[in-house]
């Protein structure tokens, strides 16, 4: 199939896009990689009358590491986020949940910018993102704003985005030390989407579960923390009980969340989060 007319812009600064897109207002999109836009066209699913391709905006790839902040542009590929050393070293969960996405193609055009902002609520990214309680930098006609990622995501492929605005940063926290990580999704073959993703840290101090971070994306209309599994590992010795106990949290709060005809979601959400859990402690080097 082909996607119907269209005017197209090229523009070269974050600037020129806020014109374009305030211009044209919900008739504009921006195409970043194209890999979820360009489908969902060529079916028919979405009929923008006017596209504004970000691929042309050099200053919206980069990477800048600020300390203890990961400070990446909405252009930056998947595939730099998955295989940057400056990205694995200081956030390897970021890097290994990027590796997880479609195939090599798929990761080559796909940017962070657009997965996010596309706002699958099964896709890797915005799991990862709520997980780390990343910040978006959003442009406008009025400036710059900043929004949490529990703000960001709205809903099934919504986000707080509004029309004439364009997502130009993502910053997500620093993971190491004594904080370990740990992500696992069901996909019915690689390169899938998820049915179900968990992503989770840890830190470990003295044998004791100092803090806990657990996202879990495939059960509500987007990503969400178990905060209730979270609340009972802090405090909790780093054994292979207190994961259990908190698999099996995250699995009752699932239940709870389900939105879709997945009544397996709930028990799969508490088996990945055991697994999350479990590779975070190993590699915050308290073995569970």
């Amino acid at each position: 199939m082909k996607p119907s007319r269209f005017a197209y812009h090229d523009p070269a600064t974050v600037d020129e896009c806020i014109a374009l897109l305030g211009e044209h207002g919900d008739e504009a999109k921006p195409l970043a990689g194209g890999q979820s836009l360009v489908p969902l066209m060529n079916l028919r699913l979405s009929a923008p009358a006017v596209l504004v391709d970000l691929n042309g905006v050099a200053e919206l790839a980069y990477v800048v590491d600020e300390g203890e902040t990961l400070a990446i542009g909405a252009m930056t590929r998947h595939r730099t986020v998955a295989g940057c050393d400056q990205i694995r070293d200081a956030n390897p969960l970021l890097s290994h949940a990027a590796s997880l996405i479609g195939y090599p193609a798929i990761r080559v055009r796909g940017t962070i910018g657009g997965s996010l902002a596309h706002a699958d609520f099964v896709s890797e990214l915005p799991c990862v993102a709520v997980t780390l309680a990343a910040d978006f930098v959003i442009a406008g006609p009025d400036g710059r704003r900043t929004l949490p990622a529990a703000e960001f995501f709205v809903g099934y492929f919504t986000t707080a985005i509004e029309p004439g605005e364009l997502l130009v940063e993502v910053r997500f926290p620093h993971v190491g030390g004594d904080t370990g990580w740990g992500f696992h999704e069901l996909v019915r073959k690689s390169g899938d989407y998820a049915v179900v993703a968990v992503a989770a840290t840890v830190t470990v101090r003295e044998g004791t579960v100092e803090s806990a971070r657990i996202g879990v994306a495939g059960i509500a209309d987007r990503p969400v923390r178990a905060a209730a599994a979270e609340a009972l590992l802090h405090g909790r010795p780093a054994t292979a009980a207190t994961v259990a106990a908190a698999a099996e949290a995250v699995a009752a709060e699932a239940a709870n969340g389900v939105a879709r005809d997945l009544r397996f979601a709930s028990h799969v959400a508490g088996v990945l989060a055991g697994r999350a859990l479990g590779d975070a402690l190993d590699r915050a080097g308290a073995r569970a």
